[in-house]
């Protein structure tokens, strides 16, 4: 008998699982056949493992924690006084800024997602993610963009124009620094990272959970994942583009935000709120389901309304796009527009408190035990409902007049987001037996909650007192001296404890007591029922709802299993569980590719003002790109193989379709965020005054006729495919090919004219959008050529014949290209 952590005891061996005991399982801590041990360097650099790869954004997003906190406390340090010199103006507002986008960006949800990449898999029972080697990919381009935004601090200045960076003090008449751009570009490559991530846990969640793990079933903090994962796939698709412009202002000379009027500022506001409201929930949701996990353990009480709990949250996901205009109450817009969006930002704090009543319920029906992660569950729950109702007083159209600008806003955005963390360190403290196989010191985790909470509150809630206070500015009233000194005072005191947190875990990794399978008493979700840390291959056998609870079936006997609904039977290896299916574990292109992405956005970063050097770095960039995208293409790779067990509703969808389909939503939002853009402007500009670019519409139709020609092309390699005609393949896809060539080439020789006429991308701001929105386009084109180009090679070799799906999801891409051009053509050419 071992005692639990939470002070009952209990046998080790077994966790609850709907009420009833399940035997752990016996498994090894085997190593893949191609995955060198964890004491090994060259592990880190090649492991497309989930857990490996969740330990490496846990450790990175803690880096520019601690980042993010020395500039927070260096701020503190200069508002001791109003007025304070320890930093110039310049210096003051970069710190500002890089304090605000370390701490959104590179810290909060990848920290969230290190705990997705290690749980999700083992919650829902999955061996991995569906894509590894994309997760891989998705780690290293994080990495890539946080040290990139490091290396913006030695190009003249990093981004000084506040983490919203409002238009237009964000263009090079206002901002000129080469580190100013480096930021921007970091944040590309931060998005990217971040949709790559998106498809592959939408993807994973949706095809990939063991038999009889319904949705309606899926444990909580699986649930907020998946809903964190569809907002992100669209929320920064939006700021994708609102970045892709920017750049294009800051590097082509472009004129979208640089107006003269205020349809530039407010393009940018738009675009920047679309995906910042949204953020506010991404950040907060993984939180959320880590709270809900721990109130459920720690008070051995299942969440109390449960389904309408996660109804709640699909209704704040849904929202969350429809309230990002209370941001912008200040602007111009009319009042009716303004009132419907108080409307829709008071109605989406009533899921929130449905949420927040029935964890308050869980705690009154069950029996509290006040464990280290208990505590910082608690309290993030006290934090968020002071956060949330001072957040309601934002919503009102008259108050947000008053407040805007103010501490007020910081204060408020500080207990909603920092509230957050609070949640995700007690996730931290949760899952560290887990991932670690070790415990952590109790008494140490309490010091740590006991100045954490103190420390929060002191820095704080003094904000709402010295409300009056500018934001970003670090002159102020002397009046609120008091209340920034005891400010400071909390920074000092919040910093410290993560002393204590970092110490508690470095000393209980080396020395801690060895941890159970599950070391709490009401742990009943599926990571609980496997040792501490879990195998590589996650599982004994091949995990089962059918029954109600888990169970593990043999391999061999799977082929009897169904999935209890109707549905996809797990036969063969169901999921990547079958007898000798060998499955790859190790791949270095993901890590090569990163050093490609960060070499080619720096050199990026200084091609208008930094000199030859970083044209070469781009090149070097590039070329390293085109090298590890080929390698990464060629690789003999084994992922996670179906069928799976739980699909609905995309049983008849394979994986990969299913993720070309995933990105393709999110690049629907791309090109609608571009077009709309032009539409904003446009309609701002006046419809009727606006010069058409190109004077001759049939540069147009000629290449929309090339490109559905090419559509065309394409079925008839999937149907040459299919008859097992190698010669039908390779001419189909060359056919596609030279078509998509010609659209480039008639493209060129248009936009050629047009720059002989004196019409380039920084003519007008019709130029602008025209070059800029068509060659965002042809970008995809010259992509969906690359791809041709190797699939011919390949085909040529007989590749496809037996298996023509790749054909098929390349035919996605294509056509949605085309579609695309359908849009472009009448709204650029004819209107």
């Amino acid at each position: 008998m071992s005692r639990r952590r939470d002070g009952n005891r209990t046998d080790g061996g077994h966790v609850h699982e709907g009420g009833r005991p399940v035997a752990e399982g016996e498994a090894s801590h085997e190593h893949g056949h191609d995955l060198p041990p964890q004491s090994s360097i060259r592990r880190w650099f090649v492991t497309t493992n989930h857990k490996d790869v969740g330990v490496l954004y846990l450790v990175t997003s803690l880096f520019f924690l601690v980042f993010g906190g020395v500039l927070a406390l260096l701020i503190r340090l200069q508002l001791l006084e109003s007025g304070g010199t320890l930093l110039s103006g310049a210096a003051y507002n970069q710190t500002v800024t890089a304090h605000g986008l370390l701490m959104v960006f590179w810290f909060l949800s990848p920290f969230a997602f290190g705990f997705a990449n290690y749980v999700v898999p083992l919650q829902i029972g999955a061996k991995d993610l569906a894509f590894p080697r994309l997760n891989a990919l998705s780690y290293w381009l994080y990495l890539a963009s946080g040290l990139l935004f490091a290396v913006s601090f030695f190009q003249g200045g990093t981004f000084s124009g506040g983490w919203t960076m409002y238009a237009p003090l964000n263009v090079p008449t206002f901002m000129p620094e080469v580190g100013a751009t480096t930021a921007i570009l970091a944040l590309v490559l931060f998005v990217t990272s971040v949709t790559v991530g998106s498809v592959n846990f939408i993807t994973t969640i949706h095809r990939m959970r063991a038999e009889g793990l319904t949705l309606r079933r899926m444990p909580l903090f699986t649930w907020t994942i998946l809903l964190t994962v569809w907002m992100m796939l669209f929320a920064f698709a939006a700021l994708l583009a609102a970045l892709l412009i920017l750049s294009s202002d800051r590097l082509l000379g472009t004129t979208y935000f640089a107006a003269t009027d205020a349809a530039g500022s407010l393009l940018w506001a738009h675009l920047f709120w679309f995906f910042g409201h949204p953020e506010v929930y991404i950040v907060f949701f993984p939180a959320l389901g880590a709270m809900a996990e721990i109130f459920q353990t720690f008070t051995g009480r299942r969440i109390v309304g449960r389904k309408w709990f996660i109804a709640a949250m699909v209704l704040v996901a849904l929202q969350s796009f429809a309230v990002w205009m209370h941001h912008m109450f200040l602007t111009s817009i009319n009042l009716q527009v303004k009132t419907l969006f108080m409307a829709t930002t008071i109605g989406i704090s009533l899921p929130f408190d449905l949420m927040v009543f029935a964890l308050i319920y869980t705690m009154l029906k069950g029996r509290i035990r006040f464990t280290t992660p208990f505590l910082f569950a608690f309290g993030a729950l006290v934090l968020f409902i002071l956060g949330g109702i001072t957040g309601v007083f934002l919503g009102a159209v008259v108050l947000d007049y008053e407040f805007r600008g103010t501490y007020w806003v910081v204060a408020h955005f500080h207990y909603v987001m920092v509230g957050g963390v609070t949640g995700l360190v007690g996730g931290l403290y949760y899952w560290f037996p887990k991932i670690t196989g070790r415990m952590y010191d109790e008494f140490l985790g309490k010091v740590h909650f006991g100045l954490y909470f103190v420390g929060f509150n002191l820095l704080y809630f003094p904000m709402f007192l010295a409300w009056e206070t500018p934001r970003r500015a670090f002159d102020y009233p002397a009046v609120f001296t008091q209340w920034h000194q005891l400010a400071t005072v909390g920074a000092f005191v919040l910093g410290a404890s993560f002393l204590v947190m970092f110490y508690n875990l470095y000393v209980s990794l080396a020395s801690g007591e060895d941890a159970d399978a599950c070391p709490w008493t009401y742990g009943t979700t599926a990571e609980w029922a496997v040792p501490s840390p879990p195998p590589l291959e996650n599982y004994p056998g091949v995990p089962s709802y059918s029954t109600g609870a888990l169970r593990f079936l043999d391999r061999p006997a799977l082929g009897a299993a169904t999935d209890g609904s109707g549905g996809a039977t797990t036969r063969g290896d169901g999921g990547g569980y079958g007898e000798g299916h060998a499955e790859s574990h190790a791949s270095v292109w993901p890590f090569g590719i990163g050093v490609a992405a960060f070499l080619l956005f720096l050199g990026l970063s200084g091609l208008r003002d930094g000199g030859p050097l970083y044209l070469a770095v781009a090149l070097a960039g590039t070329a390293l790109a085109a090298y590890t995208l080929v390698g990464l293409a060629r690789e003999r790779f084994a992922g996670p193989t179906g069928p799976f067990g739980e699909s609905w509703p995309f049983e008849a969808v394979e994986n990969t379709k299913l993720g070309m389909w995933v990105f393709l939503a999110s690049d629907v939002v791309l090109f609608g965020a571009f077009i709309g853009s032009y539409v904003f402007i446009r309609v701002a500009f006046g419809w009727g005054a606006w010069e058409v670019v190109p004077h001759d519409p049939l540069p147009g139709l000629v290449n929309t006729y090339l490109l559905l020609t090419s559509s065309f092309a394409v079925v008839l390699a999937l149907v040459a495919a299919e008859r097992g005609s190698r010669r039908g393949v390779v001419a189909a896809l060359g056919a596609t090919f030279v078509l998509g060539v010609g659209f480039l080439v008639n493209k060129g020789i248009e936009w050629y004219e047009l720059f002989h006429e004196g019409v380039w991308l920084s003519t007008s701001l019709e130029s602008s959008t025209f070059f800029l929105t068509t060659g965002l386009h042809a970008a995809h084109v010259v992509v969906g050529l690359l791809i041709v180009l190797y699939m011919t090679a390949r085909a040529n070799g007989g590749a496809y014949l037996d298996d023509g799906r790749p054909v098929e999801y390349f035919g996605l891409y294509w056509h949605f290209v085309d579609i695309v051009w359908l849009f472009l053509f009448p709204l650029f050419y004819i209107l």
